[in-house]
């Protein structure tokens, strides 16, 4: 245990070249790696990245500094628009423990989610390159502390993401939690002030936050590397839906019948829909993730079967509201209650309550909508999502078993509504 804590403040060297040179036919990318010049303890050095995925596993981040690569008439993305891997010294407002792999593909893909959330204050958190808590608010504070309030408990050690300035307000919220790193177009005098009080806080500005949106669609290359050493190159996706009139009644056909859904939704649910369609752009498949009011409830990831993620993201809703509710009502965990009930501390009628108030309210799931990456092959799963209180439902459509959604969700007392996006979001 002491030589893998140990490893955990070791910085490693790494012996990848200092730039890398990318040739598709007879066009060629030019990478530069990522270094920065930061105090080691009184003397300053130049370091790379911290470490990998683990701390013994050598990493380096290049930037796109020189090409542009066009293929069928697709032009991928510039030199000259980098986020993450443009990151400078002055930028890092506060190194912390500086940077690993994971911290910054973690800010990488709270962007990733970000880009869509521009057209009002939003945060994002994510844990393991998952969002675990997204929220719009009034003000950026407001949208920590519902981002923040939507999963405490994964939100521990997590990276945030603001799209506007951070300030005082926000950073005091901000610093009550333990959080990794926190990034935002600007950050105010006074927010980095108290910021600053926690030392290992990596502080991070980037500017082109506020110009985020133009990088909805923006494409560029995407590489899987294989164990036998080959690589698997795509395209980045890219979501057709932008605004609800994207989106298409849920209609399908079997044996010439044709099933149709019997309610449309309301301005609320469209908003919602769209919503958590952005945030779903982020999260590991297979998926599914419920959304109330700008803000996510729940949210299962890199489950096999949609069935099993619809009733794992039900499980999270519930826990969370139990949790909250706990701290809310007597500044405990839930979890830390469950223990103490165990040390044979008499709180059980506390418990209970909480587990009875969870119940009625369905983990907050009453008027919910559900966002699914793909189409449901049964309706089992839409049979599981309708059973606690959803009231909507978006989804790429497609499977031939479309009709028997449709027919769960007008058979629904009161009716839950459907729409399709004609379009998957996976993302592995």
């Amino acid at each position: 245990m002491k030589e893998l804590k140990k490893a955990y403040q070791t910085i490693l060297d790494d012996n990848f070249p200092d730039e890398m040179t990318i040739t598709f036919g007879n066009q060629t990318l030019v990478y530069k790696k990522r270094k920065w010049k930061i105090n080691d303890e009184g003397t300053i050095v130049e370091r790379g990245l911290r470490y990998g995925e683990n701390p013994e596993q050598e990493a380096a981040m290049y930037e796109l500094i020189n090409g542009n690569l066009v293929l069928a008439g697709c032009e991928f993305i510039k030199p000259g628009l980098s986020l993450v891997s443009g990151i400078t010294e002055d930028m890092m407002i506060q190194f912390g423990k500086h940077p690993g792999k994971i911290n910054l593909t973690d800010i990488d893909n709270s962007l990733n989610v970000l880009k869509y959330l521009m057209d009002k204050p939003a945060a994002v958190i994510v844990k393991h390159n998952n969002p675990c808590g997204v929220a719009y608010g009034s003000t950026i504070a407001e949208a920590f502390y519902r981002a923040h309030r939507a999963d405490r408990i994964a939100a521990f050690g997590g990276c945030v993401a603001l799209n506007r300035v951070c300030d005082r307000e926000t950073a005091e919220l901000m610093a009550r939690q333990y959080l990794e790193v926190i990034v935002a177009p600007e950050f105010t005098g006074e927010a980095i002030d108290i910021l600053k009080e926690k030392k290992n806080l990596r502080i991070v500005k980037i500017p082109k936050i506020d110009r985020l949106a133009q990088y909805r669609d923006l494409i560029f290359p995407d590489f899987k590397s294989l164990i036998d050493g080959g690589i698997i190159v795509q395209q980045s996706s890219v979501t057709k839906i932008k605004t609800k009139e994207d989106l298409l009644p849920a209609i399908a056909e079997y044996k010439g019948v044709k099933y149709e859904i019997e309610r449309k939704p309301t301005e609320k649910e469209f908003e919602d829909m769209l919503f958590g369609w952005f945030v779903e752009q982020g999260v590991t498949s297979n998926s599914v993730l419920y959304v109330k009011d700008g803000v996510t409830v729940g949210i299962g990831t890199g489950e096999q079967d949609r069935v099993g993620v619809a009733e794992i993201a039900i499980y999270k809703a519930y826990t969370k509201y139990a949790d909250l509710l706990c701290f809310d009502k007597h500044g405990i965990s839930y979890k830390e209650l469950e223990l103490a009930i165990a040390k044979g501390e008499r709180k059980s009628k506390l418990k209970e309550e909480i587990d009875e108030e969870t119940k009625e309210a369905k983990g907050g799931l009453i008027g919910a909508t559900a966002i699914s990456d793909a189409f449901f092959p049964f309706r089992d799963g839409v049979d599981v999502i309708i059973s606690h209180g959803v009231s909507a439902i978006l989804q790429p459509g497609g499977s031939i078993r479309d009709f028997e959604s449709i027919m769960a969700c007008n058979e629904a007392s009161p009716k839950v509504t459907m729409m399709f996006t004609g379009q998957r979001a996976f993302k592995h």
